[in-house]
């Protein structure tokens, strides 16, 4: 039985390395990392003040009561979806309104108004907090706000699931133009982490790096948070040449999987369970495959373990595969990352171009992939896939593959 297949007509997005897809492609493109001193009150008395943060917001154009109710996650995913739609060239309208929805994923939930409000009642001893305070903290927020802001009524929810929940709500959009629920879906992810409490609790974890970050370089010393959005309008194919859309990539396949080990430590398993089921659903054998944007977050354990699945499933295609971490330059989004990654993938099918992993100094033995150290590299991408492997087990893997 054919299966009804999904294309990309839109792209938006805003992080540390620009304000829109245009400035964070020639970003990655031209491995320039955005990652440096963060320069936020919110921070208060942190150690760790190194991060991917959004210099200055764009213009959005939004008005103060329509942003007073919302969280800054909330307010990054409405940016990025609205020029996801500009770029698709979508017009919601009273008759295909019901017909358009969106999943938003999100990797925490709106800290920025939980911060204040714990402040606000515990330091200052106020006795109230803000009045949309629980509309801003939900973690379903992002994904309300956007179907708002651009008058969506179809399936409108959230996906949360850490680090894999851009990649979950992209699967989850999928699903419901498939099952026949919506023509288009505007999906992706969003998250706003510099804040103290955020950073605090990873400072426990003593993953974050000092400087910068370095995946699969051997002196490499963790993670780097950031903040950001992503976003794709995805549609029917049936539908997208219907209305005469722009198809910038096909979304070939998705592949989900659980560890079902550890809460935090990652397996080689459940990412090579997940790459290889997405492949399967794609319908690629692993010669198909090109370039991989790496999960690649930049601690010990998960670099070397992501090789290690990598090879696993592509056998000896691994080594004529390009690998790269763009969280080398935009640090990692959370739950946005796999949205601002799967930008990198779509271009590179487009442009035939790899980004690069910024930053690299030292090959690690245990890292013996292509990882495209600090240079891109120019080379036919056919396929591209996006790894999203998250705390609690639970992995999400993204294939793209040019149309036609």
């Amino acid at each position: 039985m054919s299966r009804t297949r999904i294309v990309i007509t839109g792209l938006g997005g805003i992080c540390a390395l620009g304000n829109n897809v245009p400035q964070i492609w020639q970003s990655m493109a031209d491995g320039k990392s955005a990652i440096g001193p963060i320069d936020s009150e919110a921070l208060h008395d942190v150690k760790t003040r190194v991060g991917a943060q959004i210099a200055e917001l764009p213009d959005h154009g939004l008005e103060r009561k329509r942003t007073t109710t919302m969280d800054r996650f909330s307010l990054l995913a409405v940016i990025a979806a609205g020029e996801a739609i500009a770029d698709a060239g979508l017009e919601v309208t009273e008759a295909n309104r019901s017909r358009c929805g969106s999943v938003v994923g999100v990797g925490v939930c709106g800290w920025e108004s939980i911060e204040d409000s714990y402040r606000a009642i515990l330091l200052e001893q106020k006795n109230r907090v803000n009045i949309f305070t629980v509309p801003r903290v939900m973690p379903g927020a992002a994904a309300g706000q956007v179907s708002m802001q651009f008058g969506l009524r179809g399936p409108v929810f959230a996906a949360t699931s850490a680090c894999s929940s851009a990649n979950h709500a992209i699967a989850s959009a999928a699903d419901q133009l498939r099952l026949g629920r919506a023509d288009v879906m505007v999906a992706g992810g969003s998250d706003a982490p510099l804040i103290f409490g955020v950073v605090k609790a990873w400072e426990a974890l003593r993953v974050l790096a000092g400087d910068t970050c370095r995946p699969f370089s051997a002196d490499r010393q963790g993670l780097v948070l950031g903040e950001g959005a992503g976003m794709v309008v995805l549609e029917t194919l049936e539908h997208a040449q219907a209305r005469g859309a722009p198809i910038l990539a096909e979304l070939a396949g998705v592949g989900l999987s659980a560890d079902a080990s550890d809460i935090v430590a990652p397996s080689v398993e459940g990412p090579a369970q997940a790459m290889a089921a997405c492949l399967d659903e794609a319908g690629l054998s692993a010669g198909d495959v090109d370039y991989i944007n790496a999960h690649g977050t930049g601690t010990k354990a998960n670099d070397r373990i992501e090789t290690e699945a990598i090879r696993s499933v592509f056998g000896r295609h691994a080594d004529r595969l390009s690998v790269s971490s763009t969280k080398s330059m935009h640090g990692h989004c959370l739950g946005a990352s796999g949205a601002l990654e799967l930008i990198a993938c779509v271009n590179a099918v487009r442009e035939g171009l790899v980004p690069p992993t910024a930053n690299f100094r030292e090959a690690d033995p245990d890292c013996d992939l292509d990882v495209t150290p600090n240079e891109k590299r120019h080379r036919d991408v056919r396929a591209a896939l996006s790894n999203s492997f998250a705390f609690g087990g639970t992995n999400a893997v993204v294939a793209v593959k040019s149309y036609g």
